[in-house]
Order: C-alpha cells, then structure tokens, then sequence
C-alpha cells in the first residue's frame, strides 16, 4: 500500500494574488502539504479583491524581505518544496527589480540548495514571450484578426528563444537560468511557470483572453509541478487557461506533469 508523506511545503509571496491563490488551493489538502508562508507584510496585495486570508500561525509565516539572506536561511529551513512567487512586478525601478528579483531569487535558490529543498517551483512571466506578439500570426490572433489567422498555427514554446521587451520580464529570463544552473549543476529539481495574465476579479473581461488564466488554473499547475516526477531537474511550463485565443503551448505541461487547464477565458464567468 502506498504511503503518502505530507510535504512541507514555503510559499513565498504569499500574500500576492498568486501566492495566496496557492495557498488557498494546496490547503484543500492537509493531510499532503504543510503549508509555510514568507512575505514582507501579513496584509493582502491590492489585486486581491475578495475576502480571502492567510489562516496560518506565526510560527509557520515569516514576515520578511528575501534580500535578507538570513531571514531567507531560516524560512527554507526544513522544507521539501518552495514555491517562490515573491518579486516585483511593476518594474518601476530598477534597484526594486535588482533587489527583488535578482538578488533575492539568487538568496532562495542558494539557501535552498544550502538546506537539502528538492524543488523549487519559480514564477516567471507570460511577458518572457511579449516580443511574439510582434510578428505574424500571433500578431493577427492578439488583435483578433481571424480573418488573417491561419489555419494551422504553431504553439510559441518553451523551446522557443525569449522575447522579453521591458526589464521585469528580461529578470525573469535571467531567473530561468538561474533554475537552469542550480537543476542541472546543484541538484535542486527547478520547474518555472510562465504565469499569465491572472487577476483580482478572476475574469479576461477587462483584457487579453489570449493571456488569461484563472486563479484555480494557475494554483493547480503550481500542484502539479509540486508533485512532478522527481527526475525532473528543470523545465520551463507556460501557466495559461484553456483560451481559444491562446498562442504558447500547453502540451509539455501536460505531458509532464498531468496539468489539464479547467477553465478558458471564453467560458469565463
């Protein structure tokens, strides 16, 4: 009979629309995750717009900032897995960006290493892939063009090189060489999700459905890297529902880790 060990699992970031998605969705499940969280404040980011909390005592949440290596030491003390969703988004600055996003992904993927993590499951961003927009047909599907759209489209990859086009989402490609390295050099198993357009309201009505993806689609590809094969050392995994519209390739997400999206931005509330 199989036994099922309850995986201590760190969710950074946890107050940030992902992260207490994640949250919320692993803690569904007690009797598999033990859930840690880190973040630099107990209070809610302002895109989260329901009534949501972080039910966890102060022993299992540590309030800190993930440039302080210290800090970081202690929280991945212990744990089996880090679901490190903590950076800055805005890209408004670039010391932010530098101090968040560089030096702070370096400090959870060595303190990791440092206390025996097995996995680390990194956000990285849909606008890794922004500059194929730029170009046919993806710039026909994006401006819903149909007319213009071929019939048969090519899925934009992970394989398929970076075409980031502001700072934050060129972080984000240095972040996925950092889960490189430390995958295939430092034996931390190192999956990164390429999160899509999630918000507040948990609908594409204001946006892109093309980007769209469903606060349930984005928490339950974060389970699923959790629970992937431990033989992966590395992949890069687009975070995206279901969307007509969509452009970047979902079948290596499926195929490796049993992630079928549930929702789409066209059958969306």
């Amino acid at each position: 009979m199989e036994v099922k060990t309850v995986k201590k699992i760190l969710v950074t970031g946890i107050s940030g629309l992902v992260g207490s998605a994640v949250y919320l969705h692993l803690n569904r499940s007690p009797e598999r995750y033990e859930l840690y969280g880190l973040d630099r404040s107990r209070d809610l980011s302002e895109r989260v717009f329901d009534d949501r909390s972080i039910d966890l005592p102060d022993s299992r949440y540590l309030t800190c900032d993930i440039t302080d290596m210290e800090d970081v030491r202690r929280a991945v003390e212990g744990m089996d897995v880090v679901v490190h969703m903590a950076a800055d988004p805005s890209g408004q600055s670039w010391e932010s960006l530098r101090d968040n996003n560089l030096i702070g992904t370096y400090n959870i993927f060595e303190a990791s290493r440092e206390a025996g993590v097995s996995r680390i499951v990194a956000a990285s961003t849909i606008q890794v892939s922004t500059g194929d927009c730029e170009h046919e047909p993806y710039k026909s599907i994006v401006e819903g063009r149909e007319e213009d759209v071929p019939a048969e489209v090519p899925f934009v990859s992970a394989d398929t090189p970076g075409q980031p086009r502001n700072i934050y989402a060129a972080s984000k490609v240095w972040s996925e060489s950092l889960a490189r390295v430390y995958g295939h050099s430092h034996g931390v198993s190192s999956l990164c999700i390429r999160i899509g357009w999630v918000t507040g309201e948990d609908s594409p009505r204001s946006g892109r459905a093309d980007l769209w993806c469903s606060q349930r689609d984005i928490a339950e590809l974060v389970r699923c890297c959790i629970e992937a094969d431990p033989a992966f050392r590395f992949g890069i995994y687009y975070g995206m529902s279901d969307n007509d519209r969509r452009w970047v390739d979902l079948e290596n997400a499926q195929r490796d880790l049993g992630y079928r999206p549930q929702d789409g931005a066209e059958r969306a509330p």
